[in-house]
């Protein structure tokens, strides 16, 4: 990163940029803009972290933004880091990440959650911190490492080991003891299933792209995409939110690439049985699914003001958020659909005047079933309140760095991942306005307005 000398401009942010239009609608409170953004590469779990905490992932990355953007330490006004499978020695693991990474112990820090969406939790509260004024600068982002997560013992046998302790006879302990015994071999393994409703994920998708028509093809077809487009992205060097982490060992290495990109033929996905419905009217497989993901990833966002008066060169400003929640069970995934119209409304905007998207592809036939749900009378009408369909997302602007479903998802730091990539899209696509959507469990969804900062 990229320090420009102090200029008289501070807080006119070059007025010529701003005049052209479209413009969203204004917004109280100080422009808000993302200075550089940071990720580990994204890497199959059970793979090349698989010895590591997610507190050293997330460490790396917070360490690899104050280096890249040489922020002093004095200057970091609050740090947030999103997780979702949380590790118990590291609860709070923004604040251990940032002190392994070296943050001074007066800088406070915490950690969010909110599925998928995590990140941009931690992105939005902060912003909310600086639009009030209580601070000028933070440290965002999030981490998940699906190579190691908590297992229990299931609660016939913690509830026993619990009563060991307060046992005073030899037969109590005995009784208790045989208690434990007998619940030892079945643990409680985690699983990415609604608590409300007892339905994975996977499930949702393939019942939603039924309830869309969107067929095993369509669904293989973008898979194919998004990784083609990922693995061209990597080979030009587009990705230069990735920064390198060296492995100690016996042969230490250093990761510097994404693991997970995949291109592969028709034939070969074709071949993939689905992983979720098993009968013939299941679509979603291996090969159209994101998969378990290690990651962490970092971003620095601060008061145009402060920046331009620091000498910091953003990269974005950060306009807009909209949060929607909706039915947990029908429309888990269907967050997209229903957050890009409201935000865009919200902003003044419409769908032609949004240069890029992107969108977390949970599953491919999630991302084209909220394509489809937008360009519905039906849904719109009936789900939305809306007058009529709202319109078709351009393919030609969505995901053109490859998506989830290619570079991976790392629940817990995704969301840092699709403004880093908005952002570099903007300057190479030479746009104005971006969009990131994503859905979460629970019914959750997001939805943030990213602006191009002027050269």
């Amino acid at each position: 990163m990229l320090r420009v000398s102090h200029s008289a401009l501070v807080g006119q942010s070059v007025r010529n940029f701003a005049a052209a239009a479209p413009q969203a609608k204004s917004r109280k409170g100080p422009n808000i803009v993302l200075v550089d953004a940071v990720r580990t590469p994204f890497v199959q779990s059970g793979t090349v972290f698989k010895d590591l905490m997610a507190v050293d992932l997330q460490k790396e990355a917070i360490r690899a933004l104050v280096s890249r953007t040489k922020i002093p330490y004095k200057d970091i006004g609050h740090i947030i880091c999103g997780t979702v499978i949380q590790e118990p020695k590291t609860s709070n693991i923004a604040r251990e990440a940032a002190l392994l990474a070296g943050v001074p112990d007066k800088v406070p820090c915490n950690t969010v959650t909110l599925a998928c969406i995590s990140a941009n939790v931690a992105m939005t509260d902060a912003m909310g911190m600086i639009a009030t004024g209580y601070i000028d600068t933070a440290i965002v982002g999030g981490v998940e490492l699906l190579s190691d997560v908590p297992i229990r013992y299931n609660r016939k046998a913690r509830k026993a080991m619990l009563s060991l302790q307060k046992a005073k006879t030899i037969p109590d302990k005995l009784k208790i003891g045989g208690e434990i015994v007998k619940n030892l071999l079945a643990p409680e393994l985690p699983a990415v299933a609604e608590f409300s409703s007892g339905e994975t994920m996977g499930h949702s998708g393939d019942r939603l792209a039924a309830a869309f028509n969107i067929s095993r093809r369509e669904q293989d077809e973008f898979a194919i995409r998004s990784h083609t487009l990922a693995q061209q992205a990597s080979d030009a060097g587009k990705l230069k939110d990735i920064i390198p982490v060296f492995l100690e060992g016996k042969k230490p290495t250093t990761v510097a690439k994404d693991n997970g990109i995949r291109v592969s033929t028709m034939e070969q996905m074709a071949k993939l049985k689905p992983a979720f419905v098993k009968n013939a009217g299941g679509t979603v497989t291996a090969g159209n699914a994101s998969y378990l993901t290690d990651g962490a990833s970092a971003a620095l966002i601060m008061s145009e003001e402060f920046a331009l008066a620091n000498g910091y060169k953003p990269k974005a400003y950060l306009r807009d958020f909209q949060y929607v929640a909706q039915d947990p069970k029908d429309q888990l995934l269907l967050s997209p659909a229903y957050v890009i119209p409201k935000l865009l409304d919200k902003s003044g905007l419409t769908l032609k005047d949004v240069a890029v998207f992107e969108i977390h592809e949970a599953f491919a036939g999630q991302v084209l079933a909220n394509l489809s749900a937008m360009d519905s009378d039906y849904f719109c009408k009936t789900h939305m309140g809306r007058s009529g369909k709202y319109g078709r997302l351009p393919m030609e602007k969505l995901n053109l760095w490859g998506g989830s479903l290619s570079l991976g998802h790392p629940f817990g730091a995704t969301g840092v991942r699709l403004a880093a990539h908005c952002a570099g899209r903007l300057k190479d696509e030479k746009g104005q306005y971006a969009v990131i959507a994503a859905c979460a469990a629970g019914g959750h969804g997001v939805g943030m307005l990213i602006e191009a900062y002027p050269n």
